[in-house]
């Protein structure tokens, strides 16, 4: 009979081995339980333990924000609008070498995981447990998630437990991982780099990779070397101590690194890395901001519209990532910057000489004006600085306002480090003269260039919109187009004679010509205008009443509040230079005005358009008074007019150009405006103060100081084929006339009644010369 073996017994240690397994299954289990319910309670903020988690519409339209973007009619970038300078890439835009140098230096299995590498924890925890650290383990899934959402924000942290040491780096790490692996669900790995490359802020007011590309290298991310991309990469690691500006040598080390990690990871050769370590690191650095770049007067003005249109319509001009199209042509407007500051520079140099030993602010009798500059400085944000901080202790302020610093001054020669007082530097900028220019094409309203001053950064001023100013005789073909609209004609003759015109209080307007003379000729009203001939001026505004101006310069788009008095025909109300290249586009445009305009469309940042600009337009004039003014304006470039020396030998512009130039009382404002088929183009000279100016006729007028500007630039656009601007002349009414503009066959037929008008001017028939009037 079989007998039955018995089971051996379990040795001792056999069940303590057992019991141990068991007892680390148990914690192990036990662990993973509560580690998956923590994360649940992260995930929901269960009793708001933990501060929320960005809820699902976030993680699907993750938002940072995005420079708006400005651009010319020929599609050149003008400048951005940003709170953070970033303009986002797609994964198209960036170079093999740029993705590599990232997942070789900062996530090298980043294809691999799902947004938490568990290779990496584990190495971190071993480091860790004996007492080294050896980074932080975080793969660009999380630092996406901790960048985008701002994880370690007050904003997601504001839980109970967020505050108790040790436990809040642990919820924020948490968070992290929760959100990356989301975004892995959510996002392609492309998605996600490119979202890094775009977030991060890389120092120099560059945030994204565009931005950082255009300010380190002035380049597209697209053209950057190897050497260059590793630079930038580097910058992930300290934006700051690595910095290629400020840290070179610290940067030059850190991309080496970069570049070494390519080579280990076989991005790169290594006979390419010997070459390229020694390298010093090649900038073109340059910070974007609002002083540099094209047109900086005209991205100011137009972000005062951007703003009010962002306000009214939802939009936040300084982070949606905008799209706005304007009417400035890159090319005019780099034409009309040379132009100006090319003229500017030889005309403040006379300026200097012709002031030299003396202070250019004066009186009535160019006597200097006492306490001027104690006066201006009382206006300036630093005086009145100082007196919130010494109140009415005028000593102090005093000191502080004589008390030489060092500071950069603007000069014509570039800037100059000095030591300077703020009274000398105020002093110091009152001595130049100012300028404005705008250029715009009469048919659409489209401007095309804009410069508002001689230097954006030392002079914020616009003397475009910004600025009115007397506009002298350039004031003067509203009166005519007044006299046209009324019934004169431009062969009409007046004579050349003392005007006075009554006033309401009894006294008389007895306006003198340039010259200070009357020759007694008679002039038709088309050489009275070319050659600006004051009298003839006073009896057109006698004639018809300064009320009729007014209406017609406010039908031809002039803004400004204009005095209805007689001297209003010689230009004493101030107008914008803005308003009158607009007023004047009305002539060449057939009658109608049609408003200035800067922006044609926005888009937002996935390119649907959100705004179109609607053109504003005013039968102002017939079409006859307007070309009856085009060919009135033209005899001021032809023979014997204001501006024929100036335009045509000067700056040998053979085309027909209407122009009229103004000069106001002692010289203060020199103005000049020009029209062709194709542009209408005004400019301004002047002291930023009426007393501030040249103290004759030579040096101070409008076709000394304000003319060669616009001849200038006439001459460059004409110069660029590429533009295509017409030199073609004035095209035709698209009816006949009804009144004959050859002068000569005109008196054949029609002569104006004198009898009448020498009873108006209460003169003799027969002038005596001699005499005076």
């Amino acid at each position: 009979m079989a007998t039955r073996q018995k089971t051996p017994a379990p040795s001792t240690s056999s069940k303590v081995y057992s019991g141990i397994v068991s007892t680390l299954w148990l914690f192990f289990v036990g662990g993973l339980a509560a580690f998956i319910l923590y994360l649940y309670a992260v995930s929901i903020n269960f009793l708001n333990l933990f501060g929320e988690l960005p809820n699902t519409r976030a993680l699907e339209n993750p938002k940072s924000e995005i420079a708006s973007i400005l651009y010319s009619a020929d599609n050149v970038e003008l400048g951005s609008y940003f709170r953070e300078n970033r303009t986002p890439v797609q994964y198209e835009d960036l170079p093999d070498n740029l993705v590599n140098a990232l997942i070789a230096t900062e996530d090298i299995r980043f294809e691999e995981h799902s947004g938490i590498d568990p290779e990496a924890m584990a190495r971190v925890a071993a480091s860790l447990a004996i007492g080294q650290s050896k980074g932080g383990g975080s793969t660009l899934t999380q630092q996406v998630a901790k960048n985008l959402f701002r994880t370690r924000g007050d904003e997601l942290n504001g839980g109970l437990l967020n505050n108790v040491p040790g436990l809040r780096t642990l919820i924020h790490k948490t968070k992290e991982w929760l959100m990356a692996v989301k975004l892995e669900q959510s996002y392609t790995k492309r998605e996600i780099l490119v979202m890094y490359l775009n977030i991060f802020e890389f120092g120099s007011n560059a945030f994204g990779i565009e931005s950082a590309a255009k300010t380190f290298f002035n380049k597209k991310p697209k053209d950057l070397e190897v050497q260059e991309s590793a630079v930038l990469v580097g910058l992930f690691k300290n934006p700051t101590y690595y910095s290629p500006r400020f840290n070179p040598e610290n940067s030059k080390q850190r991309r080496n690194v970069v570049l070494s990690q390519m080579v280990k990871y076989g991005f790169l050769e290594r006979a390419t890395y010997d070459t390229l370590k020694t390298q010093d690191i090649e900038l073109d650095y340059n910070v974007e901001n609002q002083n540099v770049g094209l047109a900086p007067y005209f991205r100011t003005e137009a972000s005062k519209f951007l703003r009010q249109w962002g306000r009214e319509n939802g939009y936040d001009l300084y982070g949606d990532g905008l799209r706005i199209y304007t009417t400035i042509d890159s090319r005019m407007q780099k034409y009309a910057e040379q132009a100006l500051a090319e003229h500017m520079k030889d005309r403040q140099k006379a300026f200097f000489a012709h002031w030299e030993g003396r202070n250019p602010w004066v009186d009535e009798s160019n006597q200097e004006i006492k306490g001027f500059a104690q006066r201006a400085i009382r206006r300036t944000s630093r005086y009145r600085d100082l007196q919130e901080q010494f109140g009415d202790n005028e000593d102090s302020i005093n000191y502080y306002l004589n008390k030489k610093v060092p500071m950069t001054i603007f000069t014509w020669d570039g800037e100059k480090e000095v030591m300077m007082s703020p009274m000398d530097s105020l002093k110091h900028y009152k001595h130049f003269l100012q300028a404005g220019f705008m250029a715009m094409e009469p048919q659409t309203g489209h401007i095309k260039a804009w410069v508002g001053g001689i230097n954006y950064k030392h002079f914020k001023y616009d003397h475009v919109k910004q600025g009115a100013r007397q506009p002298g005789s350039t004031f003067k073909p509203f009166l005519y187009t007044t006299a046209i609209e009324n019934g004169y004609y431009p062969c009409y003759e007046v004579i050349d004679a003392q005007v006075c015109v009554p006033l309401p209080d009894g006294t008389m307007w007895c306006p003198n010509n340039a010259d200070n003379k009357y020759s007694g000729e008679i002039f038709t009203l088309r050489k009275a205008l070319a050659e600006s001939v004051n009298s003839i001026s006073a009896f057109l505004v006698n004639k018809l009443g300064p009320e009729k101006l007014v209406q017609t310069a406010k039908k031809m788009g002039i803004t400004t509040p204009l005095d209805p008095t007689p001297s209003l025909a010689l230009g004493t109300s101030d107008v914008s230079l803005y308003d009158m290249v607009g007023a004047y586009g009305t002539f060449v445009n057939g009658g109608t005005w049609t408003e200035p305009t800067y922006i044609t469309r926005i888009e937002d940042k996935h390119g649907n358009v959100i705004y179109e600009h609607l053109p504003k337009t005013v039968e102002a004039l017939s079409e006859e008074t307007a070309y009856m003014m085009v060919h009135m304006l033209k005899a001021a470039a032809e023979p014997g007019g204001t501006a024929y020396y100036g335009l045509r030998y000067r700056n040998g512009l053979k085309n027909e150009i209407g122009a009229k130039t103004g000069t106001t009382q002692n010289y203060s404002d020199a103005w000049f405006m020009g029209i062709t088929p194709d542009l209408v183009a005004g400019t301004w000279v002047g002291g930023e103060d009426r007393s501030i100016h040249f103290r004759t006729m030579k040096e101070g007028q409008g076709g000394r100081l304000a003319m060669p500007i616009y001849g200038a630039f006439m001459q460059k656009v004409y110069s660029d084929e590429a533009l295509d601007v017409s030199k073609e002349p004035f095209p035709k009414p698209s009816t006949p006339l009804s009144v004959e503009l050859d002068c000569e066959k005109y008196n054949q037929f029609i002569q104006p009644d004198s009898a009448d008008q020498h009873e108006f001017l209460d003169l003799p028939t027969e002038i005596d010369l001699d005499a005076e009037i």
